[in-house]
């Protein structure tokens, strides 16, 4: 059941202003564990068991998000508006996300701390930050804010609004289950694979509306958009991270650590490496981009039945 635009905005305003209650544990912690659960009693056996058995483990708690959604979608329709903004608020992150890279970027203003940006950084990243300088401390926190604008701004909204709650919460347990177990590396190799193929197919769209909307607000970033995007490993996340690094005009991605292991990523966009003048360009375009997709969700809200 697709949602109202005016009540996916109205969950984007809320989050954006209030962000997440800091006391309050957030419903990614339950499919957390529902799914450490589930890989510790099913993740075992041969290649092929332990395939089907991650797609078991993707249908369960994929299908049990998207199945709660569905009924809070049904029983709280036309009377608990108010409910509904409750509940879909604590799938989006745009405030959340712009708080841990600002946290990243004031760290790095003149005088920099740069052990409190390393750690800062740390809190939004993979790859180890222990030995990172300021460029390479920017160039972390402005890939993830590209990244993450996708993954927690702009697929939550549009699932949202295509499926209702129930299409938010069943987006939010395939990405939370491609972030735990859709690795590559054992033992998550087979046993993931379903996470990591669901999560690239419920991205496909909305990555390439988040990389076209920071080019747009940027007024260029286009053309190493669409040459580069493909460079990436995923399918789907060299799309906002090229168009950023066109949007600014530096060069993202290239070499870094992951658990002590050096991995030779590719390379987006041309230029200079990054400054940490870069990182907060970088979050301007961000609240820009999230500006234009509210003044989308009002249009649509104002062509919406009735």
């Amino acid at each position: 059941m697709a949602a109202d635009p005016w009540v996916v905005l109205a969950a984007a305003a809320v989050e954006g202003v209030f962000g997440y209650p800091r006391r309050l544990p957030h419903p990614v912690v339950w499919i957390g564990a529902g799914l450490r659960r589930l890989e510790a009693a099913l993740n075992h056996g041969g290649d092929l068991r332990r395939r089907a058995a991650g797609v078991l483990t993707l249908m369960l708690v994929a299908g049990a998000a998207g199945l709660a959604g569905l009924l809070l979608d049904r029983f709280l329709h036309g009377w608990a508006v108010i409910l509904t903004i409750a509940l879909a608020f604590t799938g989006l992150a745009a405030r959340s996300l712009y708080d841990h890279v600002a946290a990243v970027s004031r760290a790095l203003d003149p005088g920099a701390n740069l052990p409190a940006a390393r750690a800062a950084v740390a809190m939004i990243v993979g790859r180890d930050t222990e030995a990172l300088n300021e460029e390479g401390v920017a160039a972390a926190a402005l890939e993830s804010l590209a990244e993450s604008f996708n993954d927690g701004v702009v697929a939550p909204l549009f699932w949202f609004l295509v499926g209702g709650v129930a299409g938010l919460f069943a987006y939010k347990a395939v990405n939370t289950a491609d972030s735990m177990i859709g690795h590559r590396e054992e033992p998550y190799r087979c046993f993931g694979w379903a996470a990591a193929r669901a999560d690239d197919l419920m991205n496909l769209i909305p990555a390439r509306i988040a990389g076209g909307l920071i080019a747009l607000v940027a007024g260029r970033g286009w053309r190493t958009m669409l040459r580069d995007a493909g460079k990436h490993a995923s399918p789907n996340s060299g799309w906002p991270e090229a168009a950023m690094a066109g949007a600014l005009g530096v060069q993202l991605g290239g070499p870094a650590s992951y658990d002590g292991v050096a991995h030779d990523r590719p390379t987006f966009g041309e230029g200079p490496r990054l400054s940490p003048l870069d990182l907060r360009r970088g979050l301007g375009l961000y609240l820009r981009a999230c500006a234009i997709l509210a003044v989308a969700l009002a249009l649509g809200g104002l062509a919406w039945p009735r």
